[in-house]
């Protein structure tokens, strides 16, 4: 008899952006003269810059002779590109990373649900609480997360950190001893940032219980701030506990063509259950090795290009763009009377919803009087209900549109 691995079986429900997509659907089809604006889900709607796309052409032209035609590439990711991202996001910053400590991925997504099979299923994992869901849910798939308690709406294993409007939305070290600690900054969904004093608390923490950070800095780019870290190893001794996440999918608008990567320094190790240490490096390394076979070669030439002087220059052009949408969404819902957070650093705005309603209620409410369509924070955690993410994603025009509609309801 084939048996299932019964934490699956654990999940809540299906996956947020899916529950959103068949809601959006089912009123669509009920309301053809509707036009729906979109401002949930985080997918990019500027075109490719192009500088990548020409660096595109140009690879796929390689590809027609056989003198320059690629097959299977390095697992890591061809050393050109991990050499650029090495030079223009790290050494630029003073932070001396080195080319094998860097592993190319198809998007940060994959690899924090990933990142998880290399550690033993009896660690205690820490997440912010309202988080993004793969951070969770990979972990109950790989049974870490135990049995859900459904009058506390908590996983019992897991060691949840409230980030609220109470603490600014800065969540407080754990109470108590965990191993692996997962944090997103800028935040999906709050939007908002620790500066480095603060995040140097997290390693100090990790550094004395012998945890690991699993740190996602894929919205970096959009820091506008001083004393916001751009990356983790920023700070000193980082090195040593944390692992970084970052993707091209907002920064250069890759959410089609995909493309990430993984920073896996050396002096990072984990232990045995007798207290061996490993380098956690070389785990990283087997794992990709065994289960990828790396990024294409195209996609990794367009990722090329995304760091030479005209590409920088352009996707700067659409990160402002962006981030312009975030200012008109932020002031908008100021003036409508909303709370409101973020929208600063991060292309995320978070709301807090009108009394008397739920967050669910709350995007039926947007979705049937405004056609607007967002994200309910309870989506993201317990912690979350109460609020409502918008994304800066959208054209400007929509955006324009969407918040003169929600005007109009209050």
């Amino acid at each position: 008899m084939i048996t299932i691995n019964e934490n699956y079986l654990k999940l809540q429900d299906s996956y947020l952006f899916s529950t959103i997509a068949k809601k959006v659907e089912e009123f669509s089809k009920n309301n053809l003269d509707k036009k729906i604006i979109k401002l949930g889900i985080g997918d990019v709607t500027m075109p490719i810059a192009p500088a990548v796309i020409d660096a595109i052409h140009t690879a796929a032209n390689e590809m027609m002779h056989k003198e320059t035609f690629r097959g299977y590439g390095p697992e890591q990711g061809y050393a050109f590109l991990r050499e650029k991202i090495a030079e223009c996001d790290y050494k630029k910053r003073g932070i001396d990373i080195q080319v094998d400590e860097i592993f190319v991925s198809d998007g940060a997504k994959c690899d924090t649900g990933n990142i998880g099979e290399i550690f033993g299923t009896d660690n205690v994992v820490a997440i912010t609480d309202p988080v993004y869901p793969v951070y969770l849910d990979t972990n109950i798939m790989a049974g870490r997360a135990g049995e859900y308690n459904d009058k506390e709406e908590q996983y019992e294993n897991i060691v949840y950190l409230p980030a609220t409007a109470e603490n600014n939305f800065v969540p407080e070290l754990p109470n108590k001893k965990v191993d692996m600690i997962y944090l997103c900054l800028p935040n999906n969904p709050t939007g908002t940032v620790l500066t480095k004093d603060q995040l140097a608390k997290w390693v100090e923490y990790a550094k004395v219980n012998k945890a690991i950070i699993l740190f996602d800095s894929a919205y970096e780019v959009f820091i506008s701030e001083e004393n916001v870290p751009h990356s983790i190893y920023e700070i000193e001794g980082a090195k040593e506990v944390a692992i970084e996440f970052r993707s091209l999918s907002k920064t250069a608008g890759f959410t089609g063509v995909r493309c990430a990567y993984t920073v896996v320094p050396k002096e990072l190790k984990a232990y045995t259950k007798e207290g061996k240490e490993v380098e956690v490096n070389k785990l990283w390394n087997r794992r990709q090795c065994t289960k990828f076979n790396g990024v294409p070669y195209i996609t990794q030439r367009a990722a090329e290009a995304v760091y030479s002087e005209e590409g920088q220059k352009q996707i700067k052009e659409n990160i402002n763009y962006y981030m312009e949408n975030a200012r008109i969404i932020l002031e908008g819902l100021n003036e409508a009377g909303f709370e409101v957070y973020g929208g600063k650093n991060a292309p995320y705005i978070w709301l807090k919803v009108p009394a008397g309603y739920t967050s669910w209620e709350f995007f039926d409410y947007l979705l049937e009087k405004a056609n607007v369509v967002g994200t309910p924070g309870v989506g993201f955690g317990k912690c979350g209900e109460g609020y409502f993410r918008l994304t800066a994603f959208g054209s400007k025009e929509n955006t324009i549109e969407a918040i003169e509609r929600i005007k109009k309801l209050v």
